[in-house]
Order: structure tokens, then C-alpha cells, then sequence
């Protein structure tokens, strides 16, 4: 990850995710407030293990709104609808 990437995430992060983007919760297939791999590649087959590995900031194997904000903001994934 290049130094600008770091910067435009750490840039993101500080803009709050009031909520889950009604977009991504329609991602959320199992209702848990997360998107894993898994529901990340149903919607954007695209999205690289490794670029998922980018997105998930905290490395917990799922990415919360913060994390799904901080990664379209970054272009690393497809904005959502919502």
C-alpha cells in the first residue's frame, strides 16, 4: 500500500459513519452489521482477497461502515447505493 493510500484511508476514517449506508446493509446478507469476503464478492466479484485485506482496517476479517466509508472513499470499493 503506497504512502498516499494510507494517507486517503487515515483522510476517510476521519469522516464518521452515522449508520450502515442502506446500500451496504442490503450487502449484508446474514444481518450482522458487517460485510465479509464473502458479501463483499457476491456484489463486486472484483474486490480482491488482498484488496479486502486493504479495506478491513482493523483486520477482523469484516468491514463495519466505517471501514466500507473509508474504502469508497479510497476507491478500493464500489460505492454503494443508499
Amino acid at each position: 500500500m503506497t504512502k498516499f493510500s494510507i494517507l486517503t484511508l487515515t483522510a476517510a476514517l476521519s469522516i464518521p459513519a452515522l449508520a450502515f449506508a442502506q446500500g451496504a446493509a442490503e450487502l449484508d446478507t446474514n444481518g450482522d452489521g458487517v460485510l465479509t469476503i464473502d458479501e463483499v464478492q457476491a456484489s463486486f466479484p472484483d474486490v480482491t482477497s488482498d484488496a479486502f485485506t486493504a479495506m478491513d482496517l482493523n483486520a477482523d476479517g469484516a468491514l463495519d461502515a466505517d471501514e466500507i466509508a473509508a474504502a469508497q472513499e479510497a476507491g478500493l470499493m464500489p460505492p454503494t447505493d443508499g
